[in-house]
């Protein structure tokens, strides 16, 4: 099974991980930097997840 990252999935993937940023923001409201910092992590793996669960069932 190949996956192949292409600048559509890279579209998707900073999108996705715009929207799971601000949805954890709205719902945690981080108070401190480390907070901000380890929310944006966890929405780029999230987004990044998803794009290649989505790849992954297309191959």
């Amino acid at each position: 099974m190949n996956i192949h990252i292409g600048n559509a999935d890279i579209v998707a993937i900073l999108a996705l991980a715009l929207l799971v940023a601000l949805l954890l923001a709205v719902r945690f409201r981080p108070k401190t930097w480390l907070g901000i910092v380890v929310e944006a992590l966890l929405a780029n793996a999230a987004a990044f997840a998803a794009v290649l669960a989505v790849e992954a069932l297309l191959a």
